[in-house]
């Protein structure tokens, strides 16, 4: 009996977890074709991530917000270089933790704390609608950034009286050339592929950034148009709207490799 993805060729642009969405997909019979579109990369200054981490051990903040699993990961690492690592858990775990969707609370479980308050949604308006639950006037906020800003949060902390304090522990660099990824954006609108998966909003970015330069952004929009377009989770959702491109499968809640694959196959597999 054939596997439910048998003669699927699914392209996956996710870099850290490749190999893992990959076998999980091969496991239900489909060809990959992997094309990492970023690579993760520690902030390339580590002083403001160090000062930060300093101001949380001084209990200088009275709220943190960790929007990624990875952000806190890559705090660790520089707290471990730094010699205070233990500190830096032990202020964790003194301190309120919000967080944004499963990936920061596993990260947290993986040193030993759990979160103090799960947004109600894993994007930053969930962040938003639980933190508007606090008094936060006067209080001394840490925000964890995957980017450069996220004016929508700051912008709520200033509202809602409170000192905002962001840092970056990571950066994007890009992991594929150029050629690669136009390459991908061919063989999409040639009909070659039959699905695409985006895990972050980041790789969707990087796709319009090769599809521009090349000057290819018909075959782009041509691509989007054949193939099924899967997302991790609603952020990356809005960020593929934002670029007018339909969502085909995206899971309900568990935002996590298992679950995409589960609904690829049901996707799929029906077909």
């Amino acid at each position: 009996m054939a596997l439910p993805l048998t003669g699927k060729t699914i392209a996956l642009a996710e870099g850290r977890q490749l190999e893992e969405l990959a076998t999980l997909l091969e496991k239900e019979g489909a060809s990959t074709l992997r094309c990492p579109m970023l690579s993760i990369l520690d902030a390339p200054n580590p002083e403001p991530v160090v000062a930060w981490l300093k101001e949380l051990v001084a209990k200088r903040y009275d709220y943190v917000v960790l929007l990624t699993g990875e952000g806190l990961r890559r705090m660790i690492g520089f707290a471990a270089r730094a010699g205070m690592k233990d500190e830096v858990v032990a202020a964790f775990a003194s301190t309120i933790v919000v967080t944004r969707g499963p990936k920061p609370g596993q990260a947290l479980r993986e040193i030993g704390l759990k979160p103090t308050l799960v947004a109600s949604a894993p994007t930053t308006d969930g962040v938003i609608a639980t933190l508007r639950s606090e008094s936060l006037s006067g209080k001394s906020v840490g925000v964890q950034l995957y980017s450069e800003s996220n004016p929508p949060l700051m912008d709520f902390l200033a509202s809602a009286g409170a000192n905002g304090r962001p840092v970056q522990p990571y950066v994007y660099a890009p992991a594929a050339d150029s050629e690669r990824v136009a390459d991908l954006i061919t063989r999409m609108a040639d009909g070659k592929v039959d699905a695409i998966v985006f895990t972050s909003s980041p790789q969707i970015d990087r796709m319009v950034e090769v599809a521009v330069e090349r000057k290819i952004e018909d075959r782009w929009k041509q691509g989007l148009d054949r193939v099924k377009i899967a997302s991790v989770g609603p952020v990356v959702s809005e960020t593929l709207k934002r670029i007018g491109a339909r969502v085909d499968i995206q899971p309900e809640q568990g935002f996590q490799m298992k679950n995409l694959v589960v609904h690829i196959r049901r996707a799929l597999g029906s077909e």
